[in-house]
């Protein structure tokens, strides 16, 4: 009697799989996502200005080959306040420092830049995107970084000489003195240390980007 089954004897024959020549069995690299980490983790920047800032680098992408870092400026914070932003693109990590506007946007020296210009000799700040020109020196504001302006709100910011550079009127001491810092001609003024510690890094082709 034939059993069948798992009690089966009987053998079955044995059908031999042929693998095509071209099929490759070697073992295959485990492929990685790279996460970043997510920007601004403790939340010192406005969301809006991040946002417009991170569009702006997209939009402004052929001006702007440097992507480790950028610089934003939230002109709707007073100015004794920290409201220039360093955006590490890689790590997410964020530094803040304290800087001017123009005394044409703040005719009154109330702290608060309230309207803006691309005119010469408005002495008013500009807003939009900028890019950084590369550390320079000048012989009345010493060493500083250039700035070309990417759009019609910023675009005679060399014409101007808006560049970013140390001021005594951005010192600490000025600002305990007088309750705010004081006024530039358009620039980004900041302290002279605050400029030391930044202005290798801004160098050339990154964004720095202002918003009110």
């Amino acid at each position: 009697m034939a059993l069948s089954g798992c009690a089966s004897t009987g053998a079955a024959p044995v059908q031999q799989v042929m693998l095509p020549a071209s099929l490759d069995l070697a073992p295959r690299p485990i492929q990685t996502v790279q996460v970043r980490p997510p920007l601004d983790p403790s939340g010192q920047v406005r969301p809006e200005l991040m946002s417009r800032a991170m569009a702006a680098l997209d939009i402004h992408h052929r001006r702007i080959p440097s992507r480790d870092r950028m610089y934003l400026v939230d002109f709707t914070r007073f100015s004794g306040e920290t409201r220039l932003y360093e955006v590490n693109l890689e790590s997410g990590g964020v530094q803040a420092f304290r800087t001017s506007h123009g005394r044409g946007s703040d005719p009154a020296h109330s702290g608060f830049a309230q309207r803006f210009s691309n005119v010469v000799d408005s002495h008013m700040s500009s807003v939009g995107s900028f890019v950084t020109a590369g550390p320079n020196w000048g012989p009345q504001q010493g060493p500083n970084v250039l700035l070309d302006g990417l759009e019609y709100s910023n675009s005679a910011a060399r014409e101007r000489a808006i560049i970013v550079h140390g001021a005594d009127y951005a010192e600490p001491e000025f600002l305990e003195r007088e309750g705010k810092l004081g006024r530039s001609y358009g620039c980004f003024s900041l302290s002279h240390a605050d400029l030391r510690a930044v202005r290798d890094r801004m160098g050339e082709g990154r964004l720095l980007f202002a918003l009110a």
